[in-house]
């Protein structure tokens, strides 16, 4: 059976640069993705705060770039979903639904997924009028009113988005005040149709015999329920790392990120974890590609070693 050199859970940035590093430097390396290049980048219109791009470039086209660049000096793609790892052994067992992968080291790099509410409606309504990426269905919801749920930077990212689409945002938030960093005040405020409901919780969505969805309110505080008619909802309060299918094989800390340094490395010989999966201070595209150089490094050199 083949065995890879390194064998990389995840097609998003950090996993992107891990197969780029390990593959110039001779490795024989296999990105796994369970759907499309780019992770959470995919799902942002602009991104203006990655270097090198003076005028910002789509998530999409980013993580084209990025697969591109690591095939070219060898590295494969294969689709697919994890199911099952056995990482305790010198040779690693990565299970997909269709086969078993062999390698000598693993990186894992599969981020975080959108939390979602917990509302009731929420589940049944996934796709007809509740949505967790604004720049993905934003377009169907062309003059028409929405809301969006959350108050920190890809809240009010979302928001903005939004606002040059439709007639009307509303931006519901928990808080008296925003978590967004100060450079969304500015284009905040020239927004005219974006509206902040603060101090308000979502209880619950439902559909009207129209099609609109009537989301249910409440006070942070309590105070008497209402509703609001919006045509669609989109939920922007976190993410939750993908590590479910890791519990009981590497260390997670309490909101279930991969406990790793800055190195990379866990506690398991040759397995390591990169990009917003792993504890970390900052989860940015910039962030995720400097772990993914150092994890491809440190799996060099742990094989060097054996």
């Amino acid at each position: 059976m083949k065995i890879y050199d390194t064998v990389i859970i995840g097609g998003g940035p950090a996993g992107y640069t891990a197969a780029l590093y390990a593959a110039r430097a001779g490795l024989d390396t296999l990105v796994i993705e369970r759907m499309s290049v780019g992770g959470q980048m995919a799902l942002t219109d602009i991104i203006d705060n990655y270097p090198g791009f003076d005028k910002g470039i789509d998530g999409i086209t980013l993580g084209m770039q990025m697969q591109a660049g690591a095939e070219t000096w060898g590295a494969k793609t294969q689709y697919g979903e994890v199911v099952e790892l056995d990482l305790d052994s010198d040779i690693k067992t990565v299970v997909t639904e269709s086969e078993r992968i062999m390698a000598k080291t693993v990186i894992i790099a599969t981020g975080a997924n959108p939390k979602p509410l917990g509302i009731e409606g929420e589940e049944e309504l996934l796709g007809r009028g509740v949505h967790y990426c604004a720049h993905c269905d934003g377009r169907f919801y062309k003059g028409r009113e929405v809301a969006v749920i959350g108050g920190g930077n890809s809240a009010v990212s979302d928001a903005l988005y939004l606002s040059r689409l439709c007639k009307k945002v509303y931006i519901i938030h928990r808080r008296d005040k925003l978590r967004a960093t100060a450079i969304y005040n500015k284009p905040l405020s020239g927004a005219s149709n974006i509206e902040i409901l603060y101090d308000t919780i979502p209880v619950s969505v439902s559909e009207t015999e129209s099609g609109e969805k009537a989301l249910k309110l409440r006070g942070a505080n309590g105070g008497k329920e209402r509703e609001l008619s919006v045509s669609g909802v989109f939920v922007s309060i976190g993410r939750a790392p993908a590590t479910a299918l890791l519990s009981g094989i590497l260390p997670l800390d309490k909101s279930g990120y991969i406990i790793a340094d800055e190195t990379t490395a866990t506690p398991l010989r040759g397995v390591f974890a990169a990009g917003d999966v792993r504890t970390k201070e900052l989860r940015q595209i910039v962030t995720a590609v400097a772990d993914g150089a150092v994890a491809a490094d440190m799996a060099e050199k742990y094989i060097s070693s054996m």
